[in-house]
């Protein structure tokens, strides 16, 4: 098939001639259509990435808002464009969250229903098969494949202590929370953006919400507590669950990641 531009992959994904487009960010393009309407389209690495965002987006968008998908083939995504706001319907989003989670998964590190097991997270490759415990799950799929030029007995003993984590059943995470995929509509109300779905443990979507900065963060967390409880101790684990994170920064970036990742590492282990 080859490389296409964004205004040629629109124009035939969605058969509508594609009049304009202006760059978001890397690949992800703003794309005006003939017809009057905006869509966005985003370049994938890899035929796999966009299976599964799509299948994430269907996942989650079972129980939060997303915006609905108009066409895909292996190269490229085409969604409909919502338009930006300010953030104002933090309860809806806290609510909204819980709800996803609850809703729950197969496993620990299953994918969403048809989606594939080499997945990705932003432009790092991402490995959701099941695991029988999240302890497994996180150690195998969310530290050790991460954990590069970085202290490895530091992370051995993270690793020692991941039974300590309160059991709770898999839930369904975006995988990928951070405030830049949380995009705030004209309603005030919260969309969420570039899963990276599959099956864990609901503490790491929300510490990764903490971990780069959410508006109105103190009424998202307060309006998903009275719908679904976090375990006593979630606040002490933020830093386990934000080690996955920035770990994935750590090989995308380098710079100072890796010395966060270690002392989030040191945080939990003094917890």
């Amino acid at each position: 098939m080859g490389t296409r531009e964004p205004l040629t992959a629109v124009t035939e994904l969605t058969g509508v001639p594609a009049t304009g487009a202006h760059r978001l960010s890397g690949e992800v393009f703003e794309v005006d259509l003939s017809d009057g309407d905006l869509v966005v389209a985003k370049r994938h690495p890899h035929p796999t990435a966009v299976l599964a965002e799509v299948r994430g987006l269907e996942w989650i968008g079972t129980e939060v808002p997303v915006p609905a998908i108009r066409a895909y083939d292996d190269e490229w995504l085409v969604i409909e464009q919502i338009e930006p706001g300010q953030p104002r319907d933090a309860e809806a989003l806290g609510r909204a969250l819980a709800a996803m989670h609850r809703a729950g998964a197969p496993a620990f590190g299953s994918p969403p229903p048809d989606g594939p097991a080499d997945a990705w997270i932003g432009m790092a490759p991402m490995v959701n098969v099941p695991y029988d415990t999240w302890a497994e799950f996180y150690a195998t799929q969310r530290i050790l494949p991460y954990v590069q030029g970085l202290d490895t007995r530091l992370f051995d003993q993270v690793i020692a202590t991941l039974d300590e984590v309160p059991v709770e059943p898999p839930a369904r995470l975006h995988g990928d929370l951070w405030s830049g995929n949380v995009h705030w509509a004209t309603d005030g109300r919260a969309w969420l953006i570039d899963p990276a779905a599959h099956g864990g443990h609901r503490e790491t979507d929300l510490a990764m919400l903490q971990l780069f900065g959410c508006p109105l963060l103190d009424r998202v967390l307060g309006a998903y507590q009275e719908v679904y409880p976090l375990a006593d101790g979630w606040r002490q684990r933020v830093p386990l669950h934000q080690l996955f994170p920035l770990l994935v920064h750590t090989v995308l970036f380098g710079g100072g990641y890796g010395g966060q990742a270690m002392s989030a590492a040191r945080a939990w282990l003094r917890a």
